[in-house]
């Protein structure tokens, strides 16, 4: 028995000694893999890296080693294997891919920059009128009321303007590495102030103050890029998948000041002769190359934000069916995280979403702050206490001014200095909403004296003598030292590409939008052809003839041809109304400029107007029997085309101009009507009278219907 156990222990001893020499071995493969990397060029060499190919396989075969692979060139399975191995479980993996990402750049003295945001005496105004004495906004109502007065009394009710303060002489600073939270009751000026830091305000509004990132004035960089808005409102492309909707966003956002950190931490690694982790070398090397139509950061930001299960589901909205509205809030967190920008301010991020997911979100942007040197600010309406706890400072707002702008740990201190005390059980987050309520705060009044309203007013007056508020007045105001880092944090360039690669990005979009509408054109193919062939049946070439009478059916059968080609635009109303207001949104983000949306859209219209315009031309000339002539049927096909052309563009700049869908219906059917009207084959121009016979050359029905007639009635055989 005892030789037995020996013989074992000495099996076991050779299987580890075996092991150990397997091992020594891949290490040493590896060594000699990433020394032929570090001998590449430096282009080369920051996309170039080791991926473990067990991964591929869910590690059952042992054999299969680390390959050198380019970064550039991973597939969909890779990155999605590569991101699962990185992240299983979210808020722990996470923290452990920062904490390796920082350790790797403060090993050769590199530190990701940084983004303070101050705001001093910052006042913002909007205009309105005063409607029987009163200030108001200019909703409709108003707008009436305030007609109908000016004509009853012209003397008493005159309109005079007036101002309103959204925000009043408020200053603070929102600090890298810290997250903020934004309180404040609705109408308080939250929203308002969110915009005006990151520079995305309304152009009505009048903005007087100081407001610097890193010192720097938002008229020295551009703000749109530097920082990232995160509306509340979730406008998205409904026919996108939620991944391709990442992924384009990703690829105008561009990848800031990544690939050159990496050149410079490559640079002083290999100086150093520091051999860092595979993983985390392709992670960083993969999020790193700019261009990408697909990419690595897409893959990490839907895991991290539980939207990997979705990735390839449509958006979908009121019509089509997609994913859920946590989901689209999630979607619309993700497009913005996904850029280099490390200054976040959200508006009423946790909309639409439940507890334990806001949580979850929260927590990786505390990560993010607290790691990577982030600036968050955010605003909740009614936080739960475990989302509270994740904040590090807030910001209290009423009545358009700053109550509170501090550490969370001194808040219940200064209204207890103030005179207010938080009751055991209650959340922090619900007191400091309460006791700014003048029918909420008496129930909080702890002291001996007889309890009196404190507005506003008092508690300010009260934070300037509080100790928080008499650091954040000496912070605020002494002077600032820039550095170059504080520079490599801001963004000087309106656009992160060159004009045609975002073209070319737009053009890519409006191809796949094109595929996923593809059922549009092909009803719209088949409806022309049933359409075509019913006009054929009653113009039918057998009972046309060359006389006077005939004529005139010829010439109806022209004109209901350019009536069929002119509404046939009229789709491209709703089409441009639906993706308006995503436009708006991308376009004041700085994605891309106006001319690299629409003119993507409007060159991949033509191959199907000119399907249309082939179909209804080929199926009607000759079924009908118009003059034979090969070139006169390819003219009259090339005036159709134009027409096609135009009334497609008409309706898109009604779409345009006229933002409203229904108004923009309306106005679509007028002018409709009045293109038929002054075309000149309804009301013949002779007969109109002289004062709006300029309407007949405006119209552009009235060139199209003169060219085809000529191309018809001057050929041969109507000479006879």
């Amino acid at each position: 028995m005892g030789s037995s156990t020996s013989f074992q222990d000495l099996r076991k001893r050779s299987d580890d000694d075996d092991d150990d020499e397997d091992n020594d071995v891949g290490d040493d493969e590896v060594e000699l893999q990433w020394a032929a990397i570090e001998r590449l060029p430096t282009f080369k060499r920051i996309r170039t890296s080791l991926f473990d190919q067990k991964l591929l396989n869910d590690g059952k075969d042992e054999a299969l080693g680390k390959k050198v692979i380019d970064v550039t060139r991973l597939g969909a399975l890779e990155r999605r294997v590569f991101i699962d191995h990185l992240i299983t479980i979210i808020d722990k993996d996470n923290l452990k891919l920062l904490k390796k990402l920082k350790e790797r750049l403060a090993r050769v003295g590199l530190e990701l920059p940084k983004t303070d945001v101050r705001f001093k005496n910052l006042n913002v105004e909007a205009e309105c009128k005063v409607v029987h004495g009163k200030p108001h906004i200019p909703t409709l109502w108003n707008t009436i009321t305030n007609i109908f007065s000016a004509i009853t009394n012209v003397n008493r009710c005159m309109s005079q303007p007036n101002k309103i303060k959204i925000l009043n002489d408020v200053s603070g600073i929102i600090n890298p590495s810290r997250m903020t939270l934004l309180l404040g009751p609705p109408g308080c000026g939250k929203t308002t102030f969110l915009q005006t830091l990151a520079g995305k305000h309304d152009p009505s509004l009048k903005v007087s103050g100081e407001i610097s990132y890193n010192g720097y004035k938002l008229s020295e960089f551009v703000p749109q890029k530097t920082s990232a808005y995160i509306n509340q409102y979730d406008l998205h492309i409904s026919d996108m998948t939620v991944r391709e909707t990442i992924d384009f966003s990703a690829r105008c956002q561009g990848i800031g000041s990544r690939a050159d950190i990496l050149k410079e931490l490559s640079r002083r690694e290999k100086f150093l002769g520091i051999m860092p982790e595979p993983d985390l070398d392709t992670y960083m090397k993969a999020i790193s190359v700019e261009g990408l139509k697909r990419t690595l950061q897409t893959d990490y930001i839907l895991k991290i934000l539980g939207l990997d299960i979705c990735g390839d589901t449509i958006v979908g909205d009121t019509m089509s069916r997609g994913i859920s509205g946590g989901e689209k809030k999630r979607l619309t967190i993700g497009e913005m995280m996904v850029g280099p920008t490390k200054a976040f301010f959200m508006d009423e991020m946790s909309t639409g979403l439940d507890s334990s997911t806001t949580f979850q979100i929260v927590t990786c942007l505390q990560q993010l702050a607290h790691i990577i040197g982030a600036t968050i600010l955010i605003s909740l309406l009614q936080p739960t206490p475990e989302t509270f706890d994740l904040f590090d400072d807030i910001i209290l707002m009423d009545e358009g001014k700053i109550v509170y702008n501090g550490p969370k740990s001194d808040v219940q201190e200064f209204f207890e200095y103030c005179g207010f005390e938080c009751p055991p059980r209650k959340g922090l987050a619900d007191f400091l909403l309460e006791v700014l309520s003048q029918k909420d705060q008496a129930q909080y009044w702890f002291h001996r004296d007889q309890y009196s309203y404190f507005s506003t007013e008092k508690f300010i007056a009260a934070f300037k003598e509080f100790h928080a508020g008499q650091r954040l007045n000496e912070e605020l105001y002494a002077p600032f030292k820039i550095t170059e880092d504080h520079k490599n944090a801001l963004s000087f360039n309106i656009y992160s590409f060159e004009k045609w690669e975002l073209f070319k990005a737009c053009l890519t979009r409006e191809w796949l939008l094109t595929k996923r509408n593809s059922f549009l054109y092909m009803f719209r193919s088949a409806q022309l052809v049933s359409l075509s062939l019913i006009v054929v049946t009653l113009f039918i070439r057998t009972q046309m003839k060359i006389d006077e009478f005939h004529a005139r059916k010829y010439m109806a059968c022209l004109f209901f041809g350019l009536l069929r080609i002119l509404t046939s635009g009229v789709p491209e109303l709703a089409l441009t109304s639906s993706r308006l207001g995503i436009f708006h949104k991308q376009r004041d983000l700085y994605f891309y400029p106006a001319w690299a949306y629409s003119i993507p859209s409007a060159i991949l219209r033509i191959p199907f107007s000119f399907l249309d315009t082939f179909i209804w031309t080929s199926l009607i000339y000759f079924g009908v029997g118009y003059s034979p002539e090969p070139e006169r049927f390819f003219r009259q096909l090339f005036i159709q085309l134009l027409l096609h052309q135009v009334a497609t563009s008409i309706f898109r700049l009604i779409a345009v101009v006229i933002q409203t869908p229904p108004v923009a219906a309306i106005f679509c059917q007028f002018t409709v009507v009045a293109t038929l009207l002054f075309s000149g084959f309804i009301v013949p121009l002779p007969s109109m009278p002289s004062w709006i016979k300029w309407c007949f050359w405006i119209s552009p029905l009235s060139y199209t219907d003169i060219g085809i007639s000529v191309n018809e009635f001057l050929s041969p055989r109507w000479q006879k």
